[in-house]
């Protein structure tokens, strides 16, 4: 798993590279398991095995780490309306918590972060299945 540090690509640049790389991957998978036949070899059961198990750790860590981004982001929220609120108290005057530019920036932070572990994986497809 990534660090925390690490920021994942743009969502746009992640869709349109997942949009291209799942038909390539599951048209060469599809044919694998064709070709298989009624009794796969050791190879090819391996090969299926994994192709459902990753689908399920992709998810799991997608729903986390869309989990732990609106946890940060909720965080922030809090913490700007208490400063927000001291602020009357301490003479700064009233000062609005977020604007709508941030609601968009964090929904697409959310996404991009969910969307991460599902990229990263059909990435490393490609790669090992060298399409």
């Amino acid at each position: 798993m990534p660090s925390s540090r690490l920021r994942p690509k743009h969502f746009g640049t992640q869709a349109s590279e997942l949009a291209f790389a799942t038909p390539q991957i599951m048209a060469h998978r599809l044919m694998r398991l064709a070709f298989a036949g009624s009794i796969p070899s050791t190879h090819d059961q391996r090969e299926f095995r994994l192709m459902s198990s990753e689908k399920v750790t992709a998810f799991y860590e997608s729903w986390n780490a869309m989990y732990m981004e609106a946890f940060r982001i909720n965080q922030e929220l809090c913490l700007s309306m208490m400063r927000s609120s001291w602020a009357v108290y301490l003479g700064g005057g009233f000062t609005p918590v977020f604007g709508s530019e941030h609601f968009r920036r964090s929904a697409d932070n959310i996404l991009r972060h969910g969307l991460a572990p599902i990229h990263r994986s059909a990435m490393a497809n490609m790669k090992r299945l060298k399409l």
